[in-house]
């Protein structure tokens, strides 16, 4: 369900706010996770992590190796892992490779443990961002308008599980903080709400 983005997040009310669960982005390879998470990271004073920065500190190899070596499964398996230790850690702001809430067991830990933000972007768009970056292993596969198509239907639907939506278009990195920075403030009161309730 997306959330209407009503407070002002450059009033002081947004300077002061502090999400009580870490905050999970989730989305396609290009859809701005690590670049709105460390902009995010900065506004709220937070810690910022990727997790697939993590992954290959934790294996000792590149993404790209890590795939060409040992394949994916053992990619994901690990990905599992470091998201897993990442939501023990001190509530932060955590970007998430384009696969990891595809996963079941991953989606069930940032449920228990994370507020999950879906930056939802259209298909023109990915293209446009994703264009001459060839460090993305699943791009490296074919033509890559056809792959994120192709990954679209298959991965929009489960994204759309997050507990907020916030559509990305062409604007910049900023304006996209704002949106989410919003759309967070606006979910956050209800989510700590019913967590009260339920404890």
């Amino acid at each position: 369900m997306s959330h209407s983005a009503e407070p002002d997040p450059s009033s002081s009310v947004a300077a002061s706010f502090k999400p009580s669960r870490t905050v999970v982005l989730v989305g396609l390879m290009g859809s701005g996770k690590s670049s709105v998470g460390r902009k995010l990271a900065h506004r709220l004073a937070l810690p910022f992590r990727d997790a697939d920065i993590e992954i290959e500190h934790a294996a000792g190899l590149s993404i790209p190796e890590i795939f060409a070596t040992h394949g994916e499964a053992y990619f994901r398996d690990g990905e599992r892992r470091v998201i897993a230790r990442l939501l023990d850690e001190p509530v932060h702001i955590l970007a998430t490779g384009g696969g990891a809430f595809m996963d079941g067991r991953t989606r069930a830990a940032i449920a228990a443990k994370g507020i999950s933000i879906w930056l939802r972007v259209e298909l023109d768009e990915l293209v446009r961002r994703t264009a001459r970056r060839h460090h993305r292993p699943l791009l490296n596969q074919g033509e890559p308008r056809q792959i994120l198509a192709g990954l679209m239907e298959l991965r929009y639907p489960v994204y759309a599980g997050a507990d907020i939506i916030v559509d990305g278009g062409a604007g910049d990195v900023d304006e996209m903080v704002d949106r989410v920075l919003a759309a967070l403030m606006a979910y956050a009161p209800a989510a700590d709400a019913a967590t009260a309730h339920n404890e």
